[in-house]
């Protein structure tokens, strides 16, 4: 145990908890957008898939806390290495930030993950940890994308995700290991078409919604 806790005291421990975090996020972002996909067979069709859900009882909401604590632990951890990095090097380098592989993923990763706590956290008391009597889950979607303040909200959220799993994805990958000149190039084509099938997959479902319910 203290064998652990000092590895993960350590900047590569905290980076590896980080990598183990994030790509169960990524499993968890494509399990759920194939989930929100059964919304284009219907009202019934999306009722039907959040039943067998429900179904799940203990299960889903032992599910529903890991993301949170998943997120939790995530964030803090990239926020502890963003601050240890920061008082390493307290006087920043007068350079282009673009220089050196920069990215707007990574050049931003500690502030869309904070953004992305904060969306989940949202979504998850209004659509989960409400009372749903008398309503179905897809009413309860249909309505809230009858906002469009709900929607622009949504829609720049689903962006962020985009953005952070851009360089998040294939970062993970180079950190458990995974950084050889063969297959890294791949790893970031597979990290960008994950981000942007994030972005356009749940950024398309409010859209779609508003226009034909």
């Amino acid at each position: 145990m203290n064998s652990w806790k000092a590895n993960i005291s350590t900047s590569v421990g905290k980076k590896l908890m980080m990598a183990i975090t994030g790509l169960c996020f990524c499993g968890f972002l494509v399990g759920h957008l194939l989930g929100n996909f059964t919304m284009y067979g219907g009202g019934e069709y999306f009722n039907s898939y959040a039943e067998h859900l429900q179904s799940l009882g203990p299960i889903l909401r032992v599910i529903e806390a890991g993301l949170v604590i998943l997120a939790l632990v995530h964030i803090i951890t990239g926020l502890l290495l963003f601050f240890q990095n920061r008082s390493a090097r307290p006087v920043r380098y007068q350079m282009d930030k673009r220089g050196g592989g920069r990215t707007l993923g990574s050049a931003t990763m500690p502030y869309t993950g904070i953004l992305l706590l904060c969306f989940l956290l949202f979504h998850l008391i209004q659509f989960t940890f409400v009372d749903k009597t008398g309503t179905t889950v897809f009413d309860m979607v249909a309505k809230a994308y009858q906002n469009p303040l709900y929607i622009v909200l949504y829609i720049v959220a689903v962006i962020i995700v985009g953005i952070h799993v851009s360089h998040g994805f294939w970062s993970a990958f180079q950190t458990i290991g995974a950084n050889h000149p063969k297959y890294m190039p791949l790893i970031k084509v597979v990290g960008l078409v994950l981000a942007f099938a994030v972005a356009i997959g749940f950024g398309s479902l409010p859209v779609y919604i508003s226009l034909t319910v």
